[in-house]
Formats: C-alpha cells, structure tokens, sequence
C-alpha cells in the first residue's frame, strides 16, 4: 500500500466509522454487527500505527464512542467509564492471561461473567439511598437518567442493611428480556413501525425516552456487575459483588472464579451452548481479575482497563453473492431495500433474501451488484448483511442507488428530519399502501374477515374494493364471476363480512390503521372516549389526557381526522353497521380466576377464534403474551401449534392447556 492509498483509507474508514458511531450510540440504530466493526475499527488503527503522521486526534481510535443526547442533561462520571478490548479468539484470551501474569505474577484468579448485551448504566448511592443514574456516554460524561432508571423495579431505591459503604457507585447493564422485546415489536408492527433491530437497540432507546411513565411500561430489566468507591468492603471483585447482592442488587448467578486459562475456556464454551436458553441476549464473556489489588497493578491504557477482557461470541455468518437489491413499500408509505441473494444455507434455513434496512446502510457497507457480502442472523430473526468482501468486487461492478421515485407509483420520496427511512407521500395512490392497509383491516386482530393477501389483490385489481369501506359493499354476485371464486366461497366471504360487524369498537379503531394507534392505545382510546365521534371530535390537549396517549399518538390522531378522504371513509363504515361504540360488557371483567397468570395461545382452536380466547383471558384477569418464557404459567394449545414454541415450552417446563380445559379454568 502506497502512502496516498494508505490515506485515503484512513480517511475511507474514519468516515464509516463516525457514521456507525452516530447510528450506535445516539440513534440506537445499529446497522452493522460488532464483528464488522471491530474489524473496521482494528484496520484503522493498524493503519494509523503504521502511518503515525497521518495521526488525528479527532479519529474515531481516540474515542470509545459517545451515547450523549443533547435532550438529557450531563454529568461527569467521578470515575471514568472505559469500554472493554474485545476479542474473538482462545489466542487472544491467552495473550490477555500471559500478559497479567508477567505484571502480577502467576498467583492469579479470575472472575467469568456474562457480557449482556443491553446498554451500560453508572448508579451513584449515598446514605443508602439512589442519588443518579448516568449512561457511559462518552466515558468521562454521560446523560443523566436517574427518572427513567427509577422505573426499573429490580433496581433498589433504598439498600438492604447498615454495612454499605457511605457514597459508592455500581455499574451495570440495562437489558430488554427477549420476551419484553417480542412484544414491543408486536406492538410497533401493529402501528405500522419498523421494528427494533434486536433488545439491545430498544433497551438503549427505551432508556433515553423523555417520558418516564412511557419506560416504566417498556419492563427494562438490569445486572450489576461493577462496584467502586473508596471505602468497599473487599479486596476482591467477587466478594464486592456478593455483598452487593446481600444490599439488594441483582446480581447474576452465573458468574465464576476461574483459576487458569482451562477454566476460562471451558466457562465460554459452555455459555457459547447454553446462551440460548436465557431469557435475554449476550453477546460474549467477560474475563476480569478478582484482585482489587492486582487490578490496580495493571491499571489502564487510554481506552481500557488491562485487567478485564471480553471474549465475544461471533454470529454465524456465510458468504453469498448480491444478486440484485429490490425496494418495498408498506402500509405506512416506509420504503425498505431487500437484498436478493444466491441461495445459502444459514443457521439450519436456505437464505435468498436479507434486509438492508435503509439507505445509510447501503452506502456505509459500500454495496455493489455481484458483490461476493457476509451474511448473518446472530441474534436476530431476518438475515442481514453486514459486511463484504473488496477483495473478490468484479471489474466495473455497479455501486447500488438507493431509489428516488417510488416503485410502485412513481411519486418522489421524502425522508423526514431524523428518520432513517424513506417514504412515499402518495398515501392515497400508491397501490401498495392501499392494499397493506386493506390487509390490516382485514387481519385476524382487526376485523377478522376471511380474506387472503391474494384474494386482496384481486378485489383490488378488478376494482371492487378501493378502500376498506368497499368491503361492505361487495355482492355474491360480483365475487363468483371472479378467478378462483366458487359459489360456496363466495357465500363463505359474504358470511365473514357480515360477521365482522359485530366486532367491538376498540379493535374497529385499531383496524383502521391510524398510525402509531395499535390494539392497546386503541383499547385506551375506546375507554377513554367511549364513541367515534368523541373521539373524532377532541383537541389536543382533550387527547393527551386519555391513558398511554403521548404528544406523538395526539398529532397522528388530529392528522388522521382532518383528512376529508378519511372522515369519509369512517362515515360509510358507520353507515354499513360497525360498531364505533363501546358497549356495556366490552371491558366488563367478567372474573379473577386468572389473575396473575400468563398465558400464550397457539394452534387453531376446534370452538373459538385465538381473538376469542385472547379476549376470554383478558375478562377473567389473565395476560396475553406473545413469547414463551419461564415465567409463562400456561400454554393454550390447539391442533398445528407451532413446533418451536411446543418445543420451549416443553425446555422451560410450561405446562400445555387444552381448550376444554381452558374454559372449565374459567368456569
């Protein structure tokens, strides 16, 4: 490499890296995976070690990246907060053991721990009590967040007993339990939202929500991990940590002295395993010296202690070929760029496709067409790229645009201050946003017709059904002249339809696909405002005053309601029979005999409707969840339930419920 090529690659590798800063640490939006960005990190500073007068101090390498956000106010962290050196090799675990023994010598313990993947918190308590919460930020400054993290129940306000040091501070991470983070999305995908990539990003955006009462519904979790002050009551960080526990910290349980290099490697092949049976995610292990004494021996580079390390578990990941990149549009105008690949096997699925996210992504990985990409799931359901390799790049190969037109209608995109997303304006036009909000309508959770997405795509093409309040328009007569319509499926359509009126007014709101308006904020809404045009009718401030509604669900509304085109809509809906309504037994409890249960539903039920049973569980005090956890209480089981969540429940020892004995329950 020639000394211009060598710094053109400094400045190539510092910009993607400052842009990933940016997207990790203030929009906890990450785009690629860690293993992608330590590799780019530890190019540049190779490059710049071996090109010293190339040397900036406003290099990404001379930070450990910044989470400030200018809403929240700083603080000064009384002891600096360092990140950990990664690793993802036993070699360099060993070189890290070789390298504390040459300074403390071979009379060493270690402490293995955890690495959770979640959001790094720093608690000051003085007199026992919680004085402030501030994130790392930057390590030596951060955001104070002392409201949010009062929220989160397993960290204690006031400590346990008398033998606590008078002013200490004890570091830990704010995690989203996967279960917590199955629902949240659940939810965002209601409203029409992008989901959170994975429980990390929702766990470090939940945390810098203005909002306290907001986080407190979000059931963010935490561990401890790291005591420090002047007067702690061991020479060790192990003991420290169980006196912590005995103060009423939650401490993990799964933490271990190790005494040399084979205890250490066979504690990360374990967790490498066993990883997934936790509720929450890690993303590797962390390696620490026991002794306070030994620690301060080996003391700290600019960046991190050299008494710690974290051994990081690598997501599995194939190489494919970029075949093409196409760009969908949703229900909400979102335009999302998919990748579409050569088939590959990827953790027991052939993969053709991976998401791109938006179009920073693309220009941060530098995509081409034929580009030989990475491809990983690690901790997440949809495949992505995050990464790809110059080195195999065709001649002339075509960098990848992101489009301008919409593909659908040809309406230009706009992308709205803040928002890494691009949309379609085109609300009333573009047939994709018509179609996926047909779709919502209809779905299983709204007004539960029995349509398909094809049969949706018919109605539409042949012009029958051109907004939602089509539907109740339609005729047997014009449904058996279409392709795959007999008599008898017609009727069964026409019966659905009709059905469908008696569905209550909360889920005929959530139906209509206000946005950011999902099944519980229009539960809220439908309490609160008891009829359509109550809530047609109210103000800004009448909104905000209404449970769960924030300044943003209130703008959506006003918008949603200004819109002749809607109000139209709403009128004929009102005129074919919905209920926009409440009635008297809708949110009537109707027992207790389930209160303080969990239950998930699955399969398909020989007498109710999943909606029916959801509603039936709710009546009598029970709670719907959507994920399996050990501290689900029952699953519902019909006929072809789901074979993973039939597989969980047996590992974590969920008892299955059938429907018969489902209601004798509540009998």
């Amino acid at each position: 490499m020639t000394t211009d090529e060598a710094r053109q690659r400094i400045d190539t590798l510092r910009e993607q890296i400052n842009r990933l800063n940016t997207n990790y640490y203030v929009l906890s939006q990450p785009i690629v995976s860690d293993y992608e960005y330590d590799v780019l990190m530890n190019e540049l500073i190779k490059l710049e070690k071996d090109y010293p007068q190339f040397k900036d101090e406003n290099s990404p390498t001379q930070r450990i990246g910044d989470d400030s956000n200018k809403e929240f106010e700083q603080a000064e962290h009384k002891y600096q907060m360092l990140s950990l050196g990664n690793t993802y090799s036993e070699g360099e675990v060993a070189d890290f053991d070789n390298r504390v023994r040459k300074v403390v010598g071979n009379n060493v313990e270690y402490v293995c721990e955890l690495k959770f993947d979640g959001t790094s918190i720093s608690l000051t308590y003085i007199n026992g009590r919680l004085t402030q919460a501030v994130t790392r930020g930057d390590g030596i400054r951060g955001d104070i967040v002392t409201a949010n993290v009062r929220t989160i129940k397993c960290i204690p306000l006031t400590l346990n007993g008398q033998d606590y040091p008078e002013e200490f501070e004890i570091r830990g991470e704010i995690i989203m339990p996967r279960a917590v983070f199955d629902e949240l999305n659940a939810e965002r995908e209601d409203i029409g939202e992008a989901p959170f990539a994975n429980p990390r990003n929702a766990a470090s955006g939940t945390l810098k929500m203005q909002n306290s009462s907001q986080v407190a519904k979000r059931k963010l979790d935490s561990y401890l991990y790291y005591l420090l002050g002047e007067e702690l009551p061991y020479n060790s960080h192990y003991e420290n940590l169980m006196k912590a526990k005995e103060w009423g910290f939650k401490i993990s349980e799964n933490i271990r002295k190790c005494h040399n290099i084979k205890e250490i490697f066979e504690y990360i092949n374990y967790w490498d395993k066993a990883r997934e049976n936790l509720p929450f995610d890690i993303d590797g292990v962390v390696i620490k010296v026991n002794s306070v004494e030994q620690q301060q021996a080996l003391g700290f580079t600019a960046k991190n202690p050299r008494w710690a390390i974290a051994y990081k578990f690598k997501a599995e990941q194939v190489t494919t070929r970029l075949l093409s990149v196409s760009f969908q549009v949703g229900r909400t105008g979102a335009v999302t760029p998919v990748a579409n690949l050569e088939p590959v096997q990827l953790a027991g699925t052939v993969v053709k496709r991976a998401t791109l996210h938006n179009a920073d992504q693309i220009k941060i990985l530098d995509l081409h067409l034929n580009d030989a990409v990475y491809v990983e799931k690690g901790g997440e359901i949809i495949p992505k790229i995050v990464g790809v390799d110059i080195s195999r790049r065709q001649f002339n190969s075509q960098p990848v645009e992101f489009i301008t037109e919409c593909p659908e209608c040809g309406t230009h995109l706009v992308r709205f201050e803040g928002e890494a997303a691009h949309y379609c304006p085109n609300e009333t036009g573009c047939p994709p946003q018509i179609k996926g909000r047909i779709e919502h309508f209809i779905s299983r959770k709204a007004m539960n017709i029995g349509f398909a997405e094809a049969t949706v795509d018919l109605l539409f093409t042949q012009g029958l059904v051109k907004d939602v309040s089509n539907i109740y328009q339609l005729k047997k007569a014009q449904l058996v002249r279409l392709e795959r319509f007999a008599e008898k499926s017609a009727e069964n359509l026409i019966k659905s339809i009709n059905t469908s009126k008696q569905v209550p007014f909360q889920r005929v709101l959530f139906a209509l696909g206000i946005r950011y308006v999902g099944e519980t904020v229009a539960k809220r809404l439908a309490e609160h405002f008891q009829n359509i045009d109550n809530l047609a009718a109210a103000s800004f401030e009448e909104l905000v005053k209404a449970e769960e509604i924030g300044e943003i669900i209130a703008q959506s509304i006003l918008k949603y309601f200004q819109d002749e085109r809607n109000r139209t809509i709403v009128e004929k809906l009102k005129d074919a029979g919905l209920q926009f309504a409440i009635k008297e037994n809708d949110f009537q409890p109707v027992s207790d005999k389930l209160k303080g249960l969990s239950i998930i539903i699955s399969g398909v039920f020989e007498n109710h409707s999943r909606e029916e049973l959801k509603q039936m569980i709710e009546q009598h005090g029970g709670k719907n969840v959507t994920s399996i956890s050990k501290n689900t209480n029952y699953l519902l089981a019909g006929d072809k339930i789901g074979p993973s969540k039939l597989e969980n429940a047996q590992k974590l020892g969920v008892p299955l419920l059938s429907e018969e004995d489902f209601i004798k329950m509540i009998q």
